[in-house]
């Protein structure tokens, strides 16, 4: 014999329970709105609670147009760097009662495209990537089809976005290496297509400039934001002659890379060679030889994402906000050896 599925409970049936309307119960059980404390309110939740009522947040949605949901597109969740950002915008969606969802597209434009494709069949509010790349613009496309989106990380330049000053970084990194004495540093680059990087370099090569050092193309090394491409680089770099005394990996990635490189070279750091990395995951300070490095404040950058998002929603004009890096010294950088 079939049994007969038993049927959820209903709005009305927590609407009956707490001797209430339909729009008392719609109204207390929904989290956009400050929480009631009244006699009628405390009735509602507990009915609910009994009943065991879900609210159905896609009905909702579609009657309002929104689904509190956020697509989030990263390269890959395995850098720390990119999965620290994500936590930080779903923390900052909980928060204002929103969800944030995640896909990845190791930073290839084509999966990229498939992921935007797939987030949007979700029926998400808007898209905030972290994937923006200087030589493809995926978000103009977005933007012509009414897509609300900012980027986060990394800029386009032209799209709304929420981004640490890498220029600022990039120069406290270089200036701390030569106000430590240095003048031969090299530049673990990072990749072109990504403005982060971009700005990185520029952030050394305005340092060095600055200290008198004009002639620098030989000392910057293009890489991926990996550990194997920090030491692939690494290793091909300080075996070279006139091996630099310092490097500067535009990530903590890179860098950790380039401290495998030196001890596999027997190189000792920071007696033979300084290390300074970028972002300040929470590996850094943990290493056997805590490394300096530049801290980026995730947070803020989330927040500002999700706020620039409800601009873009609203149709305001683009806005671009940075915030403020700070240098981190630690132990894998000294004054050069003599």
């Amino acid at each position: 014999m079939t049994e007969t599925p038993v049927r959820p409970p209903t709005i009305l049936d927590v609407a009956r329970e707490a001797g209430v309307s339909k729009s008392t119960v719609s109204r207390v059980l929904d989290e956009r709105l400050p929480p009631s404390g009244s006699p009628a309110a405390e009735r509602v939740r507990e009915a609910a609670r009994r009943l065991g009522y879900r609210r159905d947040r896609f009905a909702s949605a579609l009657r309002r147009q929104q689904t509190r949901t956020i697509g989030v597109l990263v390269p890959r969740l395995t850098d720390t760097v990119m999965a620290m950002t994500f936590e930080q915008l779903a923390a900052a969606c909980a928060r204002r009662g929103q969800f944030a969802i995640v896909a990845t597209t190791d930073d290839d434009p084509a999966a990229e495209a498939e992921a935007v494709e797939q987030l949007l069949d979700q029926r998400i509010d808007g898209l905030v990537l972290t994937t923006a790349r200087l030589d493809d613009d995926v978000t103009s496309g977005l933007r012509g089809h009414g897509v609300p989106v900012v980027l986060a990380l990394r800029s386009d330049g032209t799209t709304p976005s929420a981004t640490g000053d890498d220029e600022l970084g990039g120069y406290l990194a270089t200036r701390h290496l030569l106000d430590l004495g240095h003048r031969r540093i090299a530049l673990v680059a990072g990749p072109s297509f990504a403005s982060s990087a971009v700005g990185r370099q520029a952030g050394f090569r305005r340092a060095m400039a600055e200290a008198g050092v004009t002639d620098v193309d030989d000392l910057v090394h293009e890489s991926a934001f990996s550990m194997e491409s920090g030491e692939l680089v690494a290793r091909e770099v300080l075996a070279a002659g006139d091996r630099p005394t310092a490097v500067f990996a535009v990530n903590d990635n890179t860098a950790i890379g380039v401290l495998a490189a030196a001890q596999a070279l027997g190189l000792s750091v920071p007696e033979d060679l300084s290390v300074v990395g970028y972002n300040d995951v929470p590996v850094s300070a943990r290493l056997p030889r805590p490394l300096t490095t530049v801290r980026v404040p995730f947070d803020q950058i989330a927040a500002a994402a999700l706020e620039l998002l409800d601009e873009a929603r609203a149709g305001a004009s683009p806005r671009h906000v940075t915030v403020a890096p700070t240098l981190i010294p630690r132990s894998t950088s000294a004054r050069p050896p003599r």
